[in-house]
């Protein structure tokens, strides 16, 4: 069993930041890559971040200069650092993991239960 939870979300004005967090527990074997996506109301699920164990990185364009991704391989966990957050950032933002279990012989996909982060004056 295979677990991400979240935390860092909140309400925060425009030109402000937030730090989410998502560790994976569980009988883990691996960890590949990890990540964010967000989905605002009435919008599809989107790409944020990912990063895998190397560490290369992959942003959306629209968060790109603002928003940071990072892990630590040790605590299974990754990092958003969101700077300069503006009002479309608004959303439900899901974590993200590729993992591969203890006695697994394939990664799955695995996603937390979202937090919510909401940019208003």
């Amino acid at each position: 069993q295979v677990q991400l939870v979240e935390s860092g979300g909140g309400s925060v004005q425009p030109g402000g930041s937030l730090r989410l967090s998502c560790a994976a527990s569980g009988t883990i074997a691996w960890v590949n890559v990890m990540g964010w996506y967000r989905q605002a109301p009435g919008k599809q699920r989107d790409l944020v971040a990912l990063i895998d164990s190397g560490p290369n990185t992959n942003y959306a364009d629209s968060v790109k200069g603002r928003f940071t991704i990072s892990r630590d391989n040790a605590k299974n966990t990754v990092y958003l650092q969101m700077n300069i957050l503006k009002p479309e950032d608004t959303a439900v933002y899901y974590c993200y993991a590729d993992v591969r279990p203890v006695g697994g012989a394939r990664f799955s996909a695995y996603w937390g239960q979202g937090t919510q982060v909401t940019v208003s004056s």
